[in-house]
């Protein structure tokens, strides 16, 4: 991988059903690369409240800032780095970003459905779950049956209120983008990935790979990071 700007500290933003421990194995390589890496820990009880917690995890940062974010997370970093000077560049990681008036609903929903994707209905709290079979055929296929087991038994919901808010200014009309798209990804589809990178006009990478590269190939996820930095 290629020498880093270790003064940027990696602020990383997890998926829905998961927390910050799903950036484990991308952490540890951004970390031996020499960057200071902050995995937030956002609650998934509305898109408002995500965006609060990231801007307070934000604001504990000394020095430039590259903000990178998975699925859901994608949401929400574009609207907690939207007139944050400290936020140098933006990382979607097979992410759902919408534009200003957009929700993520909107932006999920824009195609069809994967055959394979869990069919979604909330709890009698408005959360939504996942079982295991979801992790396993959908969120993430290429990993290990362990793996999967392990995200189930983790998992944090996320309530349908996270799907409904509009989208303020989106940060990406101001901020440099990079975009990794997972070509065999059945959660968010690809041609969306695809749509909302080329309307960001992201610097991109296209990969064969599922939902959650973050397990089935975190080099590649930390070197896109890295290039971010190395480029802001």
């Amino acid at each position: 991988m290629t020498n880093t700007k270790t003064d940027a500290t990696v602020v990383l933003v997890h998926a829905a059903w998961a927390d910050g421990s799903s950036w484990n194995r991308v952490t540890k390589e951004l970390q031996r690369n020499g960057f200071n890496v902050v995995a937030a820990q956002i609650p998934l009880t509305s898109f408002s409240d995500d965006v609060a917690v990231l801007r307070k995890v934000l604001l504990k940062q000394e020095g430039p800032v590259v903000l990178a974010g998975h699925s859901y997370g994608g949401a929400v970093i574009t609207a907690a780095a939207t007139n944050n000077p400290k936020v140098k560049a933006l990382v979607y990681i097979a992410a759902i970003v919408p534009d200003e008036g957009e929700t993520v609903g909107d932006v999920f929903h824009r195609v069809p459905p994967h055959p394979s994707a869990p069919k979604l209905q909330p709890d009698v709290d408005g959360f939504l779950w996942l079982n295991v079979d979801a992790y396993r055929t959908a969120v993430a296929p290429d990993a290990s049956s362990s793996e999967t087991a392990l995200m189930a038994a983790t998992q944090k919901p996320i309530a349908v209120k996270c799907l409904g808010e509009p989208m303020t200014m989106p940060a990406w009309r101001e901020k440099p983008t990079w975009f990794l798209i997972a070509e065999k990804d059945r959660m968010v589809s690809p041609e969306t990935q695809r749509f909302t990178a080329r309307r960001m006009k992201s610097k991109f990478v296209s990969l064969p790979v599922d939902h959650t590269p973050l397990v089935s190939k975190p080099d590649a996820v930390a070197e896109l990071i890295t290039a971010a930095a190395n480029s802001s």
